[in-house]
């Protein structure tokens, strides 16, 4: 085996984790630049801590998550925090690749943005014109 994914077996953490990656590094310099200690983790679900912290009860309806502070309120006076991080589910991912039909690379990229977007403090606007600007 290569380890690349088998045809017809659902796209694995690693091929989730790598559509994002190419996503971020297709986002203008400006962003990127901002992203440098922005850690990505691609899991299978969200866990009940953070399900309840969202008010969410079943870990489907959560594809993604930022955590952290968004860049306009950090503080140079900040030491020792955990980094920000942006978690993707992947189950939610799949299911709604499930339902939708929508194109995985694109999904990824929706939730991935979507994310990102909370990092910087983006309205929704903002995060659709950021997502229209790495499409392929």
């Amino acid at each position: 085996m290569s380890g690349q994914d088998l045809p017809g077996e659902p796209p694995s953490l690693a091929a989730i984790d790598r559509h994002a990656r190419t996503v971020i590094a297709r986002l203008p310099a400006a962003f990127r630049a901002h992203l440098g200690d922005v850690v990505l983790i691609v899991e299978e679900e969200a866990d009940e801590e953070t399900l309840a912290s969202l008010g969410i009860e079943h870990p489907l309806d959560l594809s993604g998550v930022y955590h952290g502070r968004p860049v306009g309120e950090k503080s140079v006076f900040e030491s020792g925090a955990v980094p920000d991080r942006i978690h993707l589910y992947r189950q939610s991912i799949l299911a709604e690749w499930c339902e939708t039909g929508v194109r995985l690379d694109d999904l990824v990229a929706h939730v991935t943005i979507h994310e990102i977007g909370h990092h910087f403090g983006l309205s929704d606007d903002d995060m659709h014109a950021l997502e229209d600007a790495v499409a392929d």
